[in-house]
This record gives structure tokens, C-alpha cells and sequence, in this order.
């Protein structure tokens, strides 16, 4: 089956930038689309970022302006570039993948992203 790895977590501090990415165990043709979400302790884990193929790019509210979602097709890979971090930003990242037949979903293992001074 599909398995996502993700990459690029840690401690930085406000005002800082990260860079996550998420590769795919093997190619896939056909991806609806793949995407970030985070989950700070003891809350929901929400969208953060998504591309669906050939249709649109979405962002969070708390984001826009500051990260920034790309693929590259030829790797399997999603990127997260985060800018100007927040305290608030803090959370687990998870990388999200939904393939077009089917509709199968795989998520990563997650990466934790930590803001603090």
C-alpha cells in the first residue's frame, strides 16, 4: 500500500522558517489530492494546506501569506514551506494523500513543529 514519509519538523523560533515534505512510497498517477493538517494537544486536527489536481490550491485563513503548498509530480512529493511562524503554529503536521479512483486516503506518521523563544 501506499505510505507517505514526512520530513522537516522541529524547534524554531517566532519568525522563523521550516520546510516539511512528504514523499509517497511510489508513483501515482492519478492523485486527488494531497495535502497538510496539524493537531495541537487536546484539539481537532484541522486543514492546513491543500492541492487538488488540476483544480485549486487552498489555504487556511490563519496561513495565507505565510506558508506555501507545492508538488512535485515526478517525486510523489508534497512540500509545506512555512514562513514567519507563530507560537501558534505549533502542532503535529500530518501529510494527506487522496487518490482519484477509488478515493483511497493515506495519511503520514506526522512531524511535530514546535514555535517557541
Amino acid at each position: 500500500q501506499v505510505q507517505l514519509v514526512e520530513s522537516g519538523g522541529g524547534l524554531v523560533q517566532p519568525g522563523g522558517s521550516l520546510r516539511l515534505s512528504c514523499a509517497a512510497s511510489a508513483r501515482i498517477s492519478n492523485i486527488y489530492a494531497m495535502g497538510w493538517y496539524r493537531q495541537a494537544p487536546g484539539k481537532q486536527r484541522d486543514v492546513v494546506a491543500y492541492i487538488i489536481t488540476g483544480r485549486s490550491t487552498n489555504y487556511a485563513d490563519s496561513v495565507k501569506g505565510r506558508f506555501t503548498i507545492s508538488r512535485d509530480n515526478a517525486k510523489n512529493t508534497v512540500y509545506l514551506q512555512m514562513n514567519s511562524l507563530k507560537p501558534e503554529d505549533t502542532a503535529v503536521y500530518y501529510c494527506n494523500l487522496i487518490v482519484a479512483l477509488g478515493g483511497s486516503t493515506f495519511w503520514g506518521q506526522g512531524t511535530q513543529v514546535t514555535v517557541s523563544s
